[in-house]
């Protein structure tokens, strides 16, 4: 019997992120995977669907699931969003609040903090980005917290620099249940490579693009196939709802869909490992949002409207 599919020594479970838009879940996620997983940007609302990194460590397999920030939602996307976030905490063996220490106790901490409140399942808090926050104001916001739903610990930490990632990861490899683990030793993500093209690509796009545009955008990876030099040839769709955007993202003369597509090929060359043929077509398509294809392509339910 092998180490990974003996039940009465090995532990496994999943430990769901979630917080408010920019808490900084993905950045979290990257630094207890050791590599990036998960996109992340500058931008709210970045991450649209449920991604997991798995961290397999001695006995134990911890798989971390990075929702979608909960807020308060206007559109049906964000209701998908939304949905989802709470969706992956109700499955989840524990549940991570990540907070932004900067932020502190915001309205939107404080419609997660209610909706915890009225959930049963393990809690534990993590308050992010400690490193440019007094010592003080961090205790402050913890006991604050605290007072409301009871955690069964509080981390404090720096997923950009690194700062509580460790005693934090350690923590969750002890108290995963026992079971038998769900992925290979090696495996880091339950992402798709088209589907890992599709959002490096969303990433690079929502860094070159400043203004809301993105939030109107999707990205479909139409062809992913391996050439017998083994390098791969990637086709990929950005979905656009008027005619104005696609004139934005491609830019004068091309250059910004240029820039996006130079980008986004150096970055899947470096995780792929090898050569990227990547082409990049932008269509215009006004009601994607109401497509249930296009949300299942995003690994979201359609909500009725």
């Amino acid at each position: 019997m092998t180490k990974e599919n003996n039940t009465s020594i090995t532990k496994c479970g999943f430990i769901a992120l979630i917080g408010a838009p920019n808490a900084g879940k993905s950045t979290l996620l990257n630094a207890l995977v050791g590599t990036k997983v998960s996109i992340v940007t500058h931008k709210a609302q970045t991450t649209r669907a449920q991604i997991r990194g798995v961290v397999s460590e001695e006995q134990s397999q911890v798989i971390f699931v990075d929702t979608p920030g909960i807020f308060k939602p206007k559109r049906r996307l964000d209701r998908a969003m939304v949905h989802s976030a709470w969706s992956g905490a109700g499955d989840a063996d524990i549940v991570a609040l990540i907070v932004d220490t900067h932020r502190g106790m915001s309205d939107d901490v404080k419609l997660l903090i209610d909706g915890l409140a009225k959930d049963k399942s393990r809690k534990i808090l993590v308050l992010n980005k400690i490193d440019s926050v007094k010592p003080e104001k961090i205790l402050a916001l913890s006991k604050e917290i605290n007072n409301i739903v009871s955690f069964e610990e509080t981390f404090m930490v720096s997923a950009l620099n690194g700062n509580g990632v460790a005693d934090f990861m350690n923590w969750c490899a002890n108290n995963v249940p026992l079971g038998p683990w769900h992925f290979p030793k090696d495996h880091l993500t339950d992402l798709t490579l088209a589907l890992t093209a599709s959002e490096v690509t969303r990433e690079k796009l929502f860094l070159r693009i400043h203004e809301e545009i993105p939030y109107n955008t999707t990205i479909e990876t139409e062809s992913f196939k391996v050439q017998k030099d083994g390098s791969y040839k990637i086709d990929q769709v950005i979905y656009v709802t008027r005619d104005t955007h696609k004139k934005i993202i491609l830019g004068k003369g091309g250059q910004s869909i240029k820039a996006i597509g130079e980008q986004s090929r150096k970055e899947l060359m470096e995780i792929f490992e090898t050569k990227v043929h990547l082409f990049l077509f932008v269509k215009v398509r006004k009601n994607w949002a109401d497509d249930p294809e296009r949300y299942r392509e995003m690994g979201l339910e359609l909500p009725k409207k």
